[in-house]
């Protein structure tokens, strides 16, 4: 069951953001205020982040900023802000995703669906070329040990175990991980990450077996398929 941080304010919106997500079968913890915001991150495990920009002690760049330095979870920003100013920096500082008050529920729900996809956090776990990931805990281990991946490389593992049977091309992986932990990521960096990506999962990086290249084309999840 996903687990998703609310964080807003307005006592009437929470309340009525906490049933509807409950009833999609979310599990949700509530934070009206910056600083409960930033005590509950300490306390516990969260999926998704579902946080208000404007709060009466901060905003919710502060908080989008710690999550994205404790945790691998997607942020959506709900906002009663329409200009492109808020928008940007919601989004150069990690977010995945915004949604203007008000809103309409199932598209707040399909949102919010598509982001937990995209990050794993669905409760899959994987395995494949003896790599082992458990996307509820984002814990990947290689052979029985852990081993540390970036957020960004993180996500971009991700892509290929989503698309088992896709081929998946440059433009594809680009246009997925170009906000990933706020970095810009253009074709000259992409290669950078599949080979450092490569160097951590595969057991011969050089003659790669898990992510291997599509000639001309992209590149496609290797081994067979990968189990869940």
């Amino acid at each position: 069951m996903p687990r998703i941080f609310l964080v807003e304010d307005d006592k009437a919106i929470a309340k009525n953001l906490m049933l509807l997500l409950s009833s999609e079968g979310f599990t949700v913890t509530h934070a009206s205020t910056q600083g409960e915001a930033l005590a509950a991150l300490g306390q516990n495990k969260f999926d998704l982040g579902l946080i208000d920009i404007s709060l009466p002690d901060g905003n919710g760049f502060t908080v989008c900023t710690q999550i994205r330095e404790t945790l691998r979870i997607p942020v959506i920003f709900l906002t009663a802000c329409q200009d492109e100013a808020s928008v940007v920096t919601g989004l150069n500082i990690g977010a995945d995703d915004y949604i203007t008050k008000p809103f309409r529920p199932r598209e707040l729900i399909a949102r919010i669906r598509t982001a937990l996809r995209k990050s794993g956090r669905t409760g899959s776990e994987f395995e494949i070329g003896g790599l082992h990931v458990d996307t509820a805990s984002s814990i990947v281990r290689k052979n029985g040990m852990e081993i540390f991946l970036s957020a960004l490389e993180y996500r971009l593992l991700l892509v290929f175990l989503n698309n088992p049977k896709n081929i998946i091309t440059r433009g594809m992986l680009l246009d997925e991980l170009w906000d990933a932990a706020g970095e810009y990521v253009n074709d000259n960096t992409l290669t950078v990450y599949i080979k450092r990506l490569r160097l951590k999962i595969e057991d011969d990086p050089a003659n790669p077996q898990i992510i291997t290249t599509v000639r001309g084309t992209g590149y496609r999840l290797g081994c067979g398929n990968a189990s869940e």
